[in-house]
């Protein structure tokens, strides 16, 4: 099976999947799409973090820039046997189809993923709050990225064998950690099965949701190690920050989650033998 035509399938069955839950959810009796939303955004708030969001990430990438690329003398000086064991097997890596391929993936997903929540009508009447904690997931996600990128550079792991060109001395090869495309592929599909399961808790289509979410993002992290873009360990770590962030993010504008404080008195007394006393405060996550 070629890289293309993998890739087709997995954008259908994740498509097929996701389409076939919010046509589900279309066929729901209007009276019981009408529910309030799971969360809460506020303006005073959500500005702040976005703006602070894109204020890292566009520092971040100011640092990345900033470095140069190798040199044909410091490329050449480059040893297989330098690289961690378990991510040795890809050192050499290229292929031109498979960066393809991952890309193919990775951006139509970023918006594919939030476009078909907007198929179901009870996510569709909240639609503009969901843009924006899916806006935060995404900026969150990226902030991550681009500091590690600005802060940590690592050779990707095509630069260890011979193909690759003119790219061999850009200086975007040596933002190998962590994997980009992998971390916002991940954070776009987790959000849209998380988004999907909070608005619809007891539905019989949570495994497939949550089956495509997690499948997508781990065709890209494939396609990122055939195409020589990134190691395993690259990818292991850009899935769990997309994922986190899919998560995480909507699960703190639950309003469930934010349903005031709780004071209780504490008191005790200490390994050293003195008493103590004070106010526990307490807030559900």
């Amino acid at each position: 099976m070629t890289a293309f035509s993998l890739i087709s399938n997995c954008m259908k069955n994740f498509s097929a999947l996701l389409i076939a839950g919010a046509l589900g959810l279309a066929s729901v009796p209007a009276s019981a799409q009408k529910v309030p939303s799971p969360y809460h955004t506020r303006f005073a708030v959500d500005a702040p973090i976005i703006a602070g969001e894109l204020a890292v990430s566009g520092f971040g990438l100011y640092r990345s820039m900033q470095r140069t690329g190798l040199t044909t003398t410091e490329l050449a000086a480059l040893r297989k046997e330098d690289v961690p064991s378990f991510d040795r097997f890809s050192a050499g890596y290229y292929s031109a189809r498979a960066q393809t391929a991952s890309d193919l993936l990775c951006y139509p997903t970023l918006a594919i993923a939030p476009g078909l929540l907007a198929l179901s009508p009870s996510i569709r009447s909240h639609y503009g709050q969901v843009a924006v904690l899916y806006l935060q997931t995404v900026l969150a996600a990226d902030a991550l990225f681009t500091t590690s990128i600005g802060n940590i550079p690592r050779y990707r792991p095509f630069l260890y064998g011979t193909e690759g060109g003119d790219q061999r001395t850009s200086r975007i090869e040596t933002n190998s950690f962590f994997a980009g495309h992998t971390a916002h592929t991940a954070a776009a599909t987790f959000f849209a099965a998380k988004v999907f399961h909070d608005y619809n808790p007891d539905s019989p289509a949570q495994p497939y949701v949550w089956g495509a979410a997690a499948a997508v993002p781990a065709a890209v992290a494939y396609f990122r190690i055939q195409a020589g873009k990134h190691f395993l360990s690259d990818n292991i770590v850009g899935y769990a920050v997309g994922a986190t962030m899919g998560v995480v993010v909507p699960q703190l504008h639950k309003v469930a989650a934010r349903q005031g404080i709780s004071f209780s008195p504490l008191q005790g007394v200490n390994i050293n033998g003195y008493s103590y006393s004070g106010l526990l405060l307490s807030k559900q996550l």
